[in-house]
Protein backbone atom coordinates (compact mmCIF):
# COMPACT_ATOMS: atom_id res chain seq x y z
CA UNK A 1 0.00 0.00 0.00
CA UNK A 2 2.86 2.48 0.82
CA UNK A 3 4.54 1.97 -2.48
CA UNK A 4 1.27 2.52 -4.16
CA UNK A 5 0.15 5.51 -2.27
CA UNK A 6 3.74 6.92 -3.08
CA UNK A 7 3.21 6.21 -6.79
CA UNK A 8 -0.28 7.93 -6.86
CA UNK A 9 1.95 11.19 -5.14
CA UNK A 10 4.32 11.29 -7.60
CA UNK A 11 1.95 11.02 -10.55
CA UNK A 12 -0.19 13.65 -8.72
CA UNK A 13 2.49 16.36 -8.62
CA UNK A 14 1.97 16.48 -12.20
CA UNK A 15 -1.66 15.80 -12.65
CA UNK A 16 -3.49 18.81 -14.36
CA UNK A 17 -7.19 17.07 -15.03
CA UNK A 18 -10.28 17.51 -13.27
CA UNK A 19 -11.50 15.99 -10.43
CA UNK A 20 -13.27 13.04 -11.88
CA UNK A 21 -9.87 12.33 -13.96
CA UNK A 22 -7.65 12.97 -10.73
CA UNK A 23 -9.75 9.91 -8.99
CA UNK A 24 -9.02 7.87 -12.53
CA UNK A 25 -5.55 8.49 -12.07
CA UNK A 26 -5.34 7.40 -8.29
CA UNK A 27 -7.42 3.95 -9.61
CA UNK A 28 -4.67 2.92 -12.52
CA UNK A 29 -2.07 3.99 -9.96
CA UNK A 30 -3.06 1.23 -7.25
CA UNK A 31 -4.14 -1.30 -9.35
CA UNK A 32 -0.57 -0.98 -10.89
CA UNK A 33 1.65 -0.36 -8.11
CA UNK A 34 -0.48 -2.75 -5.12
CA UNK A 35 -0.19 -6.12 -5.12
CA UNK A 36 -2.87 -8.49 -3.39
CA UNK A 37 -6.29 -7.82 -3.03
CA UNK A 38 -5.67 -4.60 -1.89
CA UNK A 39 -5.09 -2.71 -5.39
CA UNK A 40 -7.69 -4.20 -7.18
CA UNK A 41 -10.03 -3.52 -5.19
CA UNK A 42 -8.99 -0.17 -3.98
CA UNK A 43 -8.41 0.85 -7.70
CA UNK A 44 -12.46 -0.59 -7.98
CA UNK A 45 -13.24 2.04 -5.11
CA UNK A 46 -11.59 4.84 -6.50
CA UNK A 47 -12.68 3.81 -10.37
CA UNK A 48 -16.76 4.23 -8.78
CA UNK A 49 -15.63 7.25 -7.29
CA UNK A 50 -14.44 8.79 -10.57
CA UNK A 51 -17.45 7.75 -12.19
CA UNK A 52 -19.90 9.70 -10.21
CA UNK A 53 -17.80 12.70 -10.10
CA UNK A 54 -18.02 13.41 -13.93
CA UNK A 55 -19.11 16.69 -14.50
CA UNK A 56 -18.34 17.44 -10.91
CA UNK A 57 -15.13 20.24 -10.31
CA UNK A 58 -15.56 20.01 -6.23
CA UNK A 59 -16.61 17.35 -3.50
CA UNK A 60 -19.31 18.90 -0.90
CA UNK A 61 -20.75 17.59 2.07
CA UNK A 62 -23.72 16.51 0.10
CA UNK A 63 -21.78 14.01 -2.23
CA UNK A 64 -20.01 11.86 0.25
CA UNK A 65 -22.71 9.70 0.71
CA UNK A 66 -22.56 8.64 -2.92
CA UNK A 67 -18.74 8.11 -3.27
CA UNK A 68 -18.81 6.36 -0.34
CA UNK A 69 -21.68 4.28 -1.72
CA UNK A 70 -20.24 3.56 -5.16
CA UNK A 71 -16.76 2.75 -3.29
CA UNK A 72 -18.48 -0.05 -0.84
CA UNK A 73 -20.83 -1.41 -4.20
CA UNK A 74 -17.36 -1.70 -5.94
CA UNK A 75 -15.73 -3.41 -2.87
CA UNK A 76 -18.80 -5.45 -2.67
CA UNK A 77 -18.95 -6.69 -6.31
CA UNK A 78 -15.00 -7.39 -6.79
CA UNK A 79 -14.35 -8.83 -3.24
CA UNK A 80 -18.08 -10.70 -3.65
CA UNK A 81 -18.91 -10.02 0.07
CA UNK A 82 -21.76 -8.96 1.77
CA UNK A 83 -20.87 -8.23 5.35
CA UNK A 84 -19.40 -10.20 8.45
CA UNK A 85 -16.69 -11.91 6.74
CA UNK A 86 -13.98 -9.61 8.44
CA UNK A 87 -13.32 -7.17 5.07
CA UNK A 88 -12.63 -4.05 4.08
CA UNK A 89 -16.34 -4.25 2.98
CA UNK A 90 -17.39 -4.64 6.82
CA UNK A 91 -15.73 -0.99 6.91
CA UNK A 92 -16.99 0.57 3.72
CA UNK A 93 -20.48 -0.63 4.20
CA UNK A 94 -21.26 1.42 6.99
CA UNK A 95 -19.34 4.75 5.84
CA UNK A 96 -22.54 5.88 3.48
CA UNK A 97 -24.65 6.33 5.81
CA UNK A 98 -22.31 7.81 8.54
CA UNK A 99 -21.94 10.39 6.01
CA UNK A 100 -25.52 11.00 4.96
CA UNK A 101 -26.43 11.01 8.62
CA UNK A 102 -23.26 13.65 9.64
CA UNK A 103 -24.30 15.97 6.21
CA UNK A 104 -27.80 15.81 7.13
CA UNK A 105 -27.39 17.61 10.69
CA UNK A 106 -25.05 20.34 8.55
CA UNK A 107 -21.89 19.58 9.93
CA UNK A 108 -18.93 21.26 7.55
CA UNK A 109 -16.76 18.71 5.43
CA UNK A 110 -13.88 18.42 8.10
CA UNK A 111 -16.38 17.43 10.47
CA UNK A 112 -17.95 14.61 8.30
CA UNK A 113 -14.65 13.83 7.68
CA UNK A 114 -13.30 13.23 11.27
CA UNK A 115 -16.96 11.33 12.35
CA UNK A 116 -16.06 8.84 9.10
CA UNK A 117 -12.26 8.67 10.33
CA UNK A 118 -13.59 7.54 13.56
CA UNK A 119 -16.27 4.97 12.44
CA UNK A 120 -13.75 3.69 10.12
CA UNK A 121 -11.45 3.24 13.59
CA UNK A 122 -14.17 1.87 15.19
CA UNK A 123 -15.48 -1.03 12.74
CA UNK A 124 -11.45 -1.95 11.77
CA UNK A 125 -10.84 -2.59 15.23
CA UNK A 126 -14.02 -4.61 15.24
CA UNK A 127 -12.89 -7.19 13.13
CA UNK A 128 -9.71 -8.39 15.05
CA UNK A 129 -12.34 -10.57 17.05
CA UNK A 130 -14.43 -11.70 13.70
CA UNK A 131 -13.54 -14.88 12.31
CA UNK A 132 -12.47 -14.93 8.48
CA UNK A 133 -14.57 -15.76 5.97
CA UNK A 134 -13.58 -14.52 2.87
CA UNK A 135 -10.21 -13.66 1.80
CA UNK A 136 -7.03 -14.98 2.10
CA UNK A 137 -7.20 -14.87 5.52
CA UNK A 138 -9.96 -17.35 5.65
CA UNK A 139 -7.68 -20.53 5.37
CA UNK A 140 -6.66 -19.43 8.50
CA UNK A 141 -10.54 -20.32 10.25
CA UNK A 142 -10.00 -19.46 13.66
CA UNK A 143 -7.12 -18.43 14.44
CA UNK A 144 -7.65 -15.31 12.16
CA UNK A 145 -9.53 -14.35 15.07
CA UNK A 146 -7.43 -11.73 17.64
CA UNK A 147 -5.99 -10.35 14.36
CA UNK A 148 -7.82 -6.66 12.20
CA UNK A 149 -8.59 -7.39 9.07
CA UNK A 150 -5.60 -6.20 7.03
CA UNK A 151 -7.98 -4.16 4.47
CA UNK A 152 -10.15 -2.77 7.50
CA UNK A 153 -6.97 -1.60 8.72
CA UNK A 154 -5.62 0.29 5.72
CA UNK A 155 -8.90 1.72 4.98
CA UNK A 156 -8.92 3.14 8.73
CA UNK A 157 -5.50 4.65 7.86
CA UNK A 158 -6.97 6.10 4.81
CA UNK A 159 -9.90 8.38 7.02
CA UNK A 160 -7.21 9.49 8.94
CA UNK A 161 -5.02 10.45 6.57
CA UNK A 162 -7.91 12.10 4.65
CA UNK A 163 -9.05 13.53 8.22
CA UNK A 164 -5.29 14.98 8.76
CA UNK A 165 -4.86 16.31 5.27
CA UNK A 166 -8.33 18.31 5.94
CA UNK A 167 -7.44 19.99 9.29
CA UNK A 168 -4.19 20.51 8.05
CA UNK A 169 -5.46 22.46 5.25
CA UNK A 170 -8.42 23.96 7.29
CA UNK A 171 -5.68 25.73 9.80
CA UNK A 172 -6.13 26.30 13.27
CA UNK A 173 -10.07 26.93 13.12
CA UNK A 174 -10.62 23.15 13.19
CA UNK A 175 -9.95 20.98 16.31
CA UNK A 176 -9.63 17.35 16.17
Amino acid sequence: MARGWKAVQEELESFTGGLSDAFLLVSRTLISKVGGASGPLYGTVFLRMSMALKGKETIDETDWSNLLQQGAEGIAQRGKVTGGEKTMYDVWSVLPQAAEETAQQGEDELTLVTRLAQIAREKADATQEMKATKGRAAYLGDRSIGHKDPGAESTALLFDALRSTLADKGGADHEN
